[in-house]
């Protein structure tokens, strides 16, 4: 059987100095890193939230630039072909101008030539008118 005599309190006494020794020696410094450990996992943590925000935002920034970029460049470019249909009408209209010109002038030489084509030929009509009937008849008229 067991008996309870004075070694039972020194037990009890080795028992709560073994868990004090314990305690200092080992359980605190290990709670300690655990610790320390929580609190980095927790700053990386939020240091990777930090930098995903960042990135987000820095996304959206981006996606808003190429947006108002393209809309620019789409201005941009209405405003240049715009400006070359302009420019082209203006040629056009210049060429046009040109041309109604060079007609009008070869108009003119062709109603020149038409004249003294004409003069000339009536200058002639009464040879040609001659000739024809001394063929004809074949005697002078």
């Amino acid at each position: 059987m067991v008996s309870i005599d004075g070694t039972l309190f020194i037990q009890i006494i080795n028992f709560l100095f073994l868990i004090w020794a314990l305690n200092i020696v080992l359980y605190k410094p290990i709670r300690r890193i655990l610790l320390q450990r929580n609190d980095k996992v927790t700053g990386l943590e939020e240091g990777i939230d930090r930098f995903e925000q960042d990135a987000l935002e820095k996304d959206q920034a981006l996606a808003s630039g190429i947006r108002e970029a393209r809309k620019k460049g789409i201005n941009e470019k209405a405003a240049f072909e715009d400006e070359a249909r302009e420019q082209e009408l203006k040629l056009i209209e210049k060429i046009n101008e040109k041309t109604r010109a060079d007609l009008a002038q070869i108009r003119e030489k062709i109603a020149l030539e038409t004249e003294d084509a004409r003069q000339s030929l009536l200058k002639e009509v009464d040879r040609f008118a001659e000739d024809i009937s001394l063929r004809i008849l074949g005697r002078a008229v």
